[in-house]
């Protein structure tokens, strides 16, 4: 992606955490750090207009020697003029979820832990907070009722031409680590395939690129950022990964508008960690295919 082009697309990134010790007794690392530095070197190059950011930005969110790199990296997206949103994972919250949630808010002041939308380019991202039990109940209720409005809201609203819904966790994945998150089906789903304008559901959680189609609308896990490549389902039990071929290491991803409608491109880091290439793309229509059966 060159610099011009990358000022009409937003990109979208997730689980940057560094290989924890427990984990590498159970998954491979394979340069994962130097992985995450080379895919902020990228974004710090392009200077995209906005990157969000869906999660396990660190490994551990509570200890502030964590976040060294990670603040290095805003500061460069202050000074080259890019917005960062992001949303917390289980690991910014993990261990001690009330300090890593204020390590957190202090480098995303504008996050709310009970859901917040964005918009760029006449398209709204809703941002929503997954992790379930670090929340009371009254912020499950705020967020709920807070989602569930906004999506109608945004239907409504003729500025908006295309909402993006995030959370961390992916409601569906082949991950045998972490799999699909029924809680996430069942709080944030229903809405997402209800609203006219919500063409696109993007996660991270499983540390893999998956690609999923029900009743119509797109489902994207891209938990690419640098974390441990996790293990997939490959049995007939599985979920339909349409991008069943494409499973790269590392990656991000730009989305851009195309009226109502998105192209979406997947940009994986080269073996030789040497640069990026164009590992996947394709373009959701600005109103649904009809397929007769």
């Amino acid at each position: 992606m060159e610099e011009e082009n990358s000022k009409s697309e937003i990109l979208f990134l997730s689980d940057t955490q560094a290989p924890m010790w427990v984990e590498r007794l159970v998954l491979r690392a394979y340069n994962n750090t130097k992985a995450t530095r080379t895919i902020f070197d990228e974004i710090i190059r392009l200077k995209p207009t906005v990157l969000y950011w869906l999660g396990d930005i660190v490994s551990l969110g509570y200890r502030k020697n964590k976040w060294r790199i990670i603040d290095q990296f805003l500061l460069k997206c202050t000074e080259v003029g890019t917005a960062v949103y992001a949303i917390m994972g289980n690991h910014d919250v993990m261990g001690r979820p009330r300090k890593g949630a204020r390590n957190f808010q202090q480098r995303f002041p504008e996050h709310s832990p009970t859901g917040y939308v964005k918009r760029t380019d006449e398209i709204a991202v809703v941002m929503l907070n997954s992790n379930f039990s670090t929340m009371s109940i009254e912020d499950l209720v705020k967020q709920q009722t807070w989602y569930q409005q906004t999506l109608v809201d945004l239907d409504a609203d003729a500025d908006v031409k295309v909402v993006i819904v995030t959370c961390h966790h992916a409601p569906y994945s082949n991950s045998k680590l972490v799999g699909s998150s029924k809680l996430v089906q069942q709080r944030f789903v229903l809405a997402y395939l209800k609203s006219q304008k919500a063409r696109l559901f993007i996660t991270g959680h499983s540390h893999a690129f998956e690609r999923y189609e029900f009743e119509g609308k797109t489902f994207l896990v891209i938990g690419g950022g640098g974390g441990l490549r996790q293990p997939l389902n490959t049995s007939s039990s599985r979920l339909p990964d349409i991008a069943a071929t494409y499973k790269p290491m590392f990656h991000y991803l730009a989305v851009r508008r195309e009226g109502e409608g998105l192209v979406l491109t997947s940009y994986c880091l080269k073996n030789d960690f040497s640069g990026f290439a164009i590992g996947y793309q394709f373009e959701i229509l600005a109103e649904p295919v009809s397929v007769s059966v």
